[in-house]
């Protein structure tokens, strides 16, 4: 050691003390940011904080977009291939394995805090728990009896549905602007997807029974996260229990029997446990996206993402919606442009609007105050 002490020299002790204290100093503040973090998500305020920063409107919507572009694909192939053609079972499915997932999540100690039950009352939760499970078995079950076209046409009635629940629950009101958007949006997509409407009373039936809770899904989903302090998943923690109680009792009236006698072999299984996945992802995003946006916004969103698919397929791999379709498709984009673009303008407006009334007002000095303070920064200017 006296060897080494000797080679190193006094600069070489100190260059080593201060690379160990700065070492430490690292490794304090990561401690102490670990340990803020997780206080923070020990309570709901500190955990929609974290939700906000981390999860913005566009980061949201694309985390939705994509996982909705997933699960079309895998319920194409459960439903398709695999022959699963029971949707009020297979959205039971998807719940169940999100409450699985959440429970995991809770015993990690992973889930965020939920606010006081004295915040939220009970029925709240209740009523949202059961319109979700309306919302979510009514959409597989439309979309199994009617066509892609009455289907479309059953989404696009979900637009003014919410504009209307909204004004109605809680008076909230559009733009003018906004409106003329939202038709041009409406009617785009109505032009590019609604081209083979085949009327089936049943499915009719199911489709116009699914706007109202669908519309009503998406309400409160975005009040109760914007209004309070919940996050997505503490939201779904507390809803999922009720989606499955009512997803049970609408399984006999809506699916078909033989639902024991499916053949539960490896293949079959991992893709319906793929579309579980992929459906907790697609609550949790969509949870996500609500809760940054607005339920019109994400309405939109999912309008979007039919128009990209459409446009996609004829760019990438040739297929041929037809030239009514296109251009269906481009003004359906064209209206989301102009809607996104107004819904952003106040954002920016809101600050630069703020900054007159932010701005301290400024004293004109007298003569008086000068001199009193002119041998201050004479003695200040001296002593420096």
């Amino acid at each position: 050691m006296g060897l080494f002490s000797s080679l190193l020299g006094q600069d070489g002790k100190r260059f080593i003390k201060r690379k160990d204290s700065d070492a430490g100093e690292a490794g304090r503040a990561l401690e102490e940011l670990r340990s803020s973090l997780y206080n923070e998500l020990r309570t709901s305020e500190g955990a929609k904080r974290q939700q906000q920063r981390f999860c913005g409107p566009f980061v949201a919507m694309s985390f939705n977009f994509m996982v909705a572009v997933g699960i079309i694909l895998g319920n194409k192939l459960v439903m398709g291939k695999v022959g699963f053609n029971y949707p009020i079972f297979l959205t039971l499915i998807h719940y169940t394995t999100a409450w699985v997932l959440l429970a995991i999540f809770k015993s990690f100690a992973m889930l965020p805090v939920s606010p006081p039950s004295k915040s939220t009352p009970f029925s709240s939760l209740f009523a949202l728990g059961a319109v979700m499970a309306f919302a979510s078995g009514l959409a597989n079950t439309s979309l199994k009896h009617n066509s892609v076209g009455f289907y479309q046409m059953a989404k696009i009635a979900v637009t003014p549905t919410i504009v209307i629940a909204e004004f109605i629950l809680f008076r909230k009101t559009i733009s003018f602007s906004k409106v003329v958007a939202l038709v041009v949006v409406s009617f785009g997509v109505a032009v590019a997807t609604v081209t083979d409407i085949e009327f089936n009373l049943f499915g009719a039936c199911v489709a116009i029974a699914w706007i109202i809770p669908s519309a009503i899904n998406k309400i409160l989903w975005s009040n109760l996260q914007q209004q309070g302090n919940w996050t997505a998943l503490a939201l779904m923690w507390k809803t999922t229990p009720v989606t499955i109680f009512f997803l049970v009792a609408l399984m006999p009236w809506l699916d078909p029997p033989g639902v024991l006698s499916f053949k539960w072999d490896l293949n079959n299984t991992t893709a319906v446990l793929i579309s579980a996945l992929l459906g907790f992802l697609l609550q949790w995003s969509g949870a996500l996206a609500l809760g940054a946006t607005s339920a019109t916004s994400h309405v939109v969103l999912g309008q979007f993402k039919t128009c990209v698919i459409l446009l996609g397929g004829y760019l990438l791999f040739g297929s041929d919606p037809g030239f009514v379709s296109i251009i269906g498709v481009i003004v359906a984009l064209c209206g989301m442009s102009v809607y996104t673009s107004l819904n952003i303008k106040p954002s920016i407006e809101k600050p630069s609007s703020l900054l007159p009334d932010q701005l301290p007002s400024v004293k004109p000095k007298s003569a008086e105050d000068e001199e009193k303070t002119k041998p201050i920064s004479e003695e200040n200017s001296s002593v420096v």
